[in-house]
């Protein structure tokens, strides 16, 4: 099924690289920083290790920037007898060049970690990870420097599904949220980023009075999902309980966020109905009213930047924006304004009584930029590449992570002030109920809601709709995971 959920992570790595100018060209050609190119004699004496991936932060096919350089350099002057050459692969080519690489033996010695592989072709590092990091003054273990909610072996998303142990080290981690012009709220009269419903529907009239559209919007599915997810995640939370019927493995028992099997069941066994559920209602309501703050012909603006919606938001004409933490260096380059960070706000009993007050929540991932080591990697320059990488997991990497807006995923590094607010209170831990779904695996939310937003279906027709995409995602579901011979799908 088609929840916001399940592409939540594919969702977010894409808005990351989004964040690197894709419409501005991609990356180019294959190319490689300044250090590859330098002659034979500069790495005489020195273990070279390549690290090769996808730029994710600006438009350049030759280097990932230079608070990128520098911080290579600092590990450079730490370790005078390792050399780091950096390898700019294109995006719409990454994922292949990788996967046929490391099933060929042929990987340089560190790779992005999200083309598909075997388990068998890439180091796992739990063994590593038991070991100090000598970066980390007084750290006993490396694996402790890690926000343990978001790395770690307990954590699903950080183990390999095929062998179930750590295969990468993550250098930030990614989150969601909604990005701000602060000149448009000061000149608005917006004192503060909105927090609850009420403080956004405020916000919204003061800043079209001020002659602003309150959001960016465009024709892609990214606002669409992380909105519709948003509003009902918060409407939803008092149905944890009920509705959490099996464990993140799919087995009987509880998950931390219940999950797409157990919506599944309750949908299969009409606990949740899309006529039935009033929280589904609302949602929509609360939803349409989103979207009727945002761009006003946003069907017909091209998606693409680092922000949904984002020359509108650049030139000054949108106030708010949906993006990740990657989207700061582009938003540094293109807007001409300072920018701040915000959760998707509260919905709270003043609004709706349908509310339990339940917190907005998105969380935080590791999937943004990290990092595996090729099995075939070994003696001096597989030494080389741990040490580089227990580098990369210190407070050494604060000034980069300032430059590029990204997040840590380190203890006692705190987030740069231009991305802070996507972590923010509760917003920064995950939600308690998947998201309400829209059709099956590969429908787009637009498909499943453009014309229930653009005001061409009203509310009693989108709902019995609504069912019948999920009906049919909920077959779909069972179908390929197999989960028929259960008594709840039959």
């Amino acid at each position: 099924m088609n929840t916001p959920s399940t592409r939540r992570r594919r969702a977010a790595a894409s808005v990351a690289l989004l964040a690197a100018g894709v419409a501005a060209g991609g990356c180019g050609l294959l190319g490689t920083d300044k250090k590859a190119d330098s002659d034979g004699a500069a790495g005489q004496g020195k273990v070279t290790i390549t690290l090769a991936g996808p730029n994710q932060w600006n438009t350049s096919g030759s280097s990932f920037g230079p608070s990128w350089e520098a911080l290579v350099d600092a590990f450079e002057k730490r370790e005078p007898g390792i050399e780091v050459r950096t390898q700019v692969l294109p995006l719409d080519g990454f994922i292949q060049t990788i996967t046929t690489q490391l099933a060929a033996g042929t990987a340089p010695e560190l790779v992005f970690n999200q083309p598909p592989h075997k388990a068998h072709e890439v180091h796992a590092l739990d063994a590593e990870l038991d070991k100090p990091n000598p970066y980390v003054e007084g750290n006993q273990k490396w694996l402790d420097v890690f926000k343990k909610e978001y790395f770690g072996p307990g954590v699903s998303k950080a183990v390999s599904k095929e062998s179930g142990k750590l295969e990468y080290i993550p250098f930030n981690l990614v989150a969601i949220g909604l990005f701000y012009n602060k000149d448009a709220f000061a000149k608005a009269g917006v004192d503060q980023p909105p927090a609850t419903w009420e403080d956004f529907r405020s916000a919204c009239k003061k800043l079209k009075s001020a002659g602003y559209d309150p959001v960016a919007l465009d024709k892609g599915g990214l606002a669409p999902g992380w909105t519709w997810e948003s509003i009902s995640t918060q409407l939803l939370d008092k149905y944890y309980d009920k509705w959490n019927a099996f464990d993140a493995t799919g087995k009987p028992g509880t998950a931390p966020t219940v999950t797409e099997k157990s919506i599944s069941k309750a949908i299969k066994e009409g606990a949740l109905t899309a006529a039935g559920t009033p929280e589904v209602a609302e949602s929509l309501k609360l939803y349409k009213e989103f979207f009727d703050c945002g761009t006003p012909n946003w069907t017909g603006v091209a998606d693409g930047g680092a922000t949904v919606g984002h020359r509108d938001f650049v030139s000054g004409k949108a106030a708010m924006s949906w993006g990740t933490d990657f989207a700061v260096e582009a938003l540094k380059s293109d807007a001409k304004f300072p920018i701040g960070t915000m959760p998707f706000p509260t919905i709270t009993k003043a609004t709706t009584p349908l509310s339990t007050d339940a917190p907005a929540r998105y969380g935080a991932s590791v999937g943004g930029t990290s990092y595996m080591v090729p099995s075939t990697v070994k003696g001096e320059k597989y030494a080389a590449t741990i040490k580089f990488l227990q580098f990369m997991s210190s407070p050494a990497v604060k000034p980069w992570l300032d430059a590029t807006g990204g997040l840590p995923a380190i203890e006692g590094v705190e987030p740069s002030p231009e991305t802070a607010g996507l972590l923010q209170g509760e917003w920064g831990k995950p939600f308690r109920v998947t998201g309400l779904p829209g059709g099956p695996e590969g429908t787009s939310f637009r498909d499943v809601f453009d014309g229930y937003l653009l005001g061409k279906r009203p509310l009693d027709e989108e709902l019995p709709d609504l069912q019948k995409w999920w009906d049919r995602g909920v077959e779909a579901g069972i179908k390929k995971n197999n989960w028929g011979e259960e008594d709840w799908a039959k």
